[in-house]
């Protein structure tokens, strides 16, 4: 690849990355709950969910989801739906009163479940399958050996990815302490349940374009 090739393809991949997307939401939601080092699974999550998908997208799987109209449908009504589930749970999950309570929640809130959940958020929404099969094509070349390229594109997307989601983290941080108060924990809870809800129903409501 030439350095020109890559230099636009970091621009895509900062771009991407950096905006406020369900990911940000998520991380930043458990961030500001539990702390950066809880987050910290959200971020690890994701980045295993874009493996999946570049994974998906060069052994011809995203080719088929692109060309077919109805499978497309079919992954992005589950993707949607699995994103207006997790807005349900967190607007309905009740905060702790106590430090009893709190302590009780951070154990039921294990790193493996938000590692599953981040993972569910990246690889729910098929237009990013879509992106990355129009993407990656566009920094491959065919008459070189495609598991190094391959190697090169997807370790800087998750490398990127990590980067602003932790940062994202790292900011919601700094407003535990406003949220150790239940009530405004709740609000955190229904604000963000409501943006997973808006991108389930958006992502539903939307054609691959």
């Amino acid at each position: 690849m030439s350095l020109h090739s890559w230099l636009l393809y970091l621009s895509f991949v900062f771009v991407a990355t950096a905006t406020p997307g369900p990911a940000v939401f998520f991380i930043m939601n458990k961030s500001g709950l539990f702390g950066w080092r809880k987050a910290s699974f959200s971020a690890l999550g994701n980045i295993t969910g874009l493996f999946v998908l570049g994974l998906v997208t060069v052994t011809g799987l995203g080719a088929v989801l692109k060309a077919s109209e109805t499978l497309f449908t079919l992954v992005r009504y589950a993707g949607a739906a699995y994103l207006v589930y997790l807005g349900l749970m967190q607007i309905i999950q009740q905060p702790g009163r106590t430090p009893e309570e709190e302590r009780n929640g951070l154990r039921r809130e294990s790193g493996l479940r938000i590692f599953l959940q981040a993972f569910g958020v990246a690889v729910s929404n098929p237009k990013a399958i879509v992106f990355l099969t129009a993407l990656f094509p566009q920094f491959i070349a065919i008459d070189r050996a495609l598991a190094p390229q391959f190697t090169a594109l997807i370790l800087t997307l998750m490398g990127f990815s990590f980067f602003f989601l932790m940062g994202y983290a790292l900011l919601a941080h700094q407003a535990r302490h406003w949220l150790s108060r239940p009530a405004r924990r709740q609000w955190m809870n229904r604000a963000s349940g409501s943006l997973f809800i808006g991108f389930g129903l958006l992502m539903a409501s939307s054609s691959r374009r």
